[in-house]
């Protein structure tokens, strides 16, 4: 079970979308547009954003409901910069224990250029984490 993203969330105003949610891989898009940086490439952030979000939502497909997944380390490594169209990222698991997984994830470009390799560590809690 993954998470819902409400309109709220960060991921939807960047305008992420899924395409593929099993427990081998989660892959999804954002637009170029709308999450540049100044000089107009692709904002790191907006790497970050994406790689969090489908490591994330990898680690709760395979803990929830009885584990609660929360981020605890991210690490990116910028490889080249888009600058339109969209890039998408796959997350595809490295370990998944009972207390911890970690994905690797993958960003390219339309033309299949790695932009951006991360990797997330979520802890997996045992009670659901509260706003606030």
């Amino acid at each position: 079970m993954a998470p819902e993203m409400s309109s709220e969330q960060l991921a939807s105003r960047m305008g992420l979308e899924l395409t593929t949610l099993t427990l081998e891989e989660v892959v999804g898009r954002i637009p170029v547009a709308g999450n540049r940086q100044p000089y107009g490439l692709l904002h790191g952030g907006a790497s970050a954003v994406l790689a969090e979000t489908l490591g994330s939502t990898l680690s709760a497909l395979h803990a929830m409901p009885e584990r609660f997944p929360v981020g605890l380390e991210l690490a990116c490594t910028h490889h080249r910069s888009a600058t339109d169209g969209w890039v998408t990222g796959t997350a595809r698991p490295l370990h998944v224990g009972r207390s911890t997984s970690t994905s690797e994830i993958v960003v390219v470009d339309e033309r299949g250029r790695r932009v951006c390799t991360a990797k997330l560590t979520c802890l997996h809690r045992d009670n659901r984490p509260q706003a606030g």
